[in-house]
């Protein structure tokens, strides 16, 4: 599709976010006639407004959602957060009216090489390694499509990139259809937003829509470490393109070796993607956690493929910490270090956190119940932690799955979460905010919730 084929097309978005902005502008720039519809009102969607009311060519249907209205429109682009399964949706689309996702309407304008990461946790700093280990090869990359990025924004900029890597939930790939990236980075799979889906099949089965479009020049990065990931890789689609697989298994370093890819064996990380194998030390990666060496299994097998040599990639090994709400260390307080796993929003992300200490944790988990099984976490609760102390509107769950293996408390507000875990602290303790849920039922985002986190430890003397 050509830009010039959207000028007066009738565009409407559902949902004023940052995605939903980003692409009132886009459109309007382009000369669409745009419709923004929001359940919002306009005094809730005041700071979005400011960003977009002035533009031309954009009306809005604010405070609720008219079917009307919708069925005028020659498209209807949905933000991440809103369910193509809704009825609302459903209806219009037996009307003749086509719905789709910021991702998939926005990659026909990107002729640039695509290098899309999916999987349910480590996206971000698999990708975040990824850009600076081709930065430093001098190549230009562009890197988002997360919703605090959406991908329209590298429209918006007007830059030529060599390469463009989009970090892809699962809400991005339930309305997929053409989307063909050069490169697919599968990081892992595990149960996460099971609110939004009937159960983990059908969220498995978003997730494998990346692969729909594989042709024979798409090469696949795979954890072949996760029995779900590596059944993605016995489908014919995959299977037309070609396939690297990283490990942190030592039983599968012969047959990685053979069809290609990288395996982790020590402190020592060993790659082969052409005739020759490469050897990388992970002694002194700056990034914490276990499951960083298999990020950075992934950013080596797409940098190599692109241009970086070992020398950088070792390089941004050794000085690359990670990214902020992951993992991140905070300070010492009188003995007591506090960690901020904000960013971990599912189960398997709190497992992991917890994977990466030894014991005397104090935890605070709990936000949004989204359905999880947080029964996984009973071994890792007995064995390492110390206090559970549980918030938010998970809390209930949560405790009754795993309360009664470890000193548990249930806290009203985050503040008093957070003095609680300090005041039961003692020298060589561990506080860890990691809360297997989403921020949405106190905060704004997993950034907010671990800001504030931040800060509250920042005012203990």
């Amino acid at each position: 599709m050509e830009l010039a084929e959207i000028k007066d097309q009738k565009i409407m978005i559902v949902g004023l976010g940052k995605t939903g902005v980003a692409m009132t502008r886009f459109l309007s720039q382009a000369g669409a006639q745009v419709t923004v519809s929001d359940h919002k009102s306009p005094a809730e969607l005041a700071e979005a407004l400011e960003e977009v009311e002035n533009l031309e060519n954009v009306q809005f249907d604010l405070g609720g959602h008219t079917p009307k209205s919708m069925l005028g429109q020659d498209l209807i682009i949905l933000s991440p957060g809103v369910s193509p399964e809704l009825k609302l949706f459903q209806y219009v689309r037996q009307h003749g009216v086509r719905t789709t996702s910021e991702i998939e309407f926005v990659s026909q304008f990107i002729n640039e090489p695509v290098i899309a990461i999916a999987g349910t946790n480590g996206k971000t700093t698999t990708g975040k390694t990824i850009e600076l280990m081709l930065t430093q090869a001098g190549k230009k990359v562009w890197f988002g499509g997360a919703t605090n990025t959406p991908l329209v924004d590298y429209l918006l900029s007007g830059e030529k990139a060599d390469l463009v890597i989009v970090e892809i939930p699962s809400f991005q790939l339930e309305m997929v259809e053409r989307f063909n990236p050069i490169n697919i980075v599968f990081t892992n799979i595990s149960e996460a937003h099971l609110d939004r889906y009937k159960g983990f099949e059908e969220y498995v089965r978003t997730q494998r829509r990346v692969f729909q479009n594989v042709q024979v020049e798409t090469t696949s990065i795979l954890n072949a470490d996760e029995n779900l990931v590596v059944d993605m890789a016995r489908d014919p689609a995959v299977q037309r393109g070609r396939i690297f697989y990283f490990s942190k298994k030592a039983s599968l370093e012969p047959q990685i070796m053979n069809i290609g890819g990288c395996v982790n064996i020590g402190k020592e990380i060993r790659v082969r993607l052409g005739p020759e194998i490469e050897y990388y030390n992970v002694k002194s990666i700056k990034m914490r956690g276990r499951h960083s060496t298999e990020n950075i299994m992934a950013a080596i097998c797409i940098a190599r493929t692109h241009g970086a040599t070992p020398e950088i990639i070792q390089n941004v090994m050794e000085t690359f910490s990670g990214l902020p709400h992951r993992l991140e260390y905070v300070r010492r307080v009188g003995g007591v270090e506090f960690f901020n796993d904000s960013k971990a929003t599912n189960v398997q992300a709190t497992r992991k956190a917890l994977e990466s200490f030894d014991e005397n944790v104090i935890l605070i988990a709990g936000g949004k119940d989204s359905n999880q099984n947080f029964a996984k976490l009973e071994d890792l609760i007995r064995l390492k932690v110390k206090t559970l102390i549980l918030i938010g509107e998970a809390k209930e769950r949560i405790n009754r799955e795993i309360g009664d293996f470890t000193e548990t408390f249930l806290i009203g507000t985050f503040e008093e979460a957070v003095l609680i875990a300090y005041q039961k602290s003692r020298i060589g303790d561990t506080v860890l905010l990691s809360p297997g849920s989403p921020s949405f039922d106190i905060f704004d985002s997993y950034e907010e919730r671990g800001n504030y986190f931040k800060k509250l430890v920042n005012e203990f003397k």
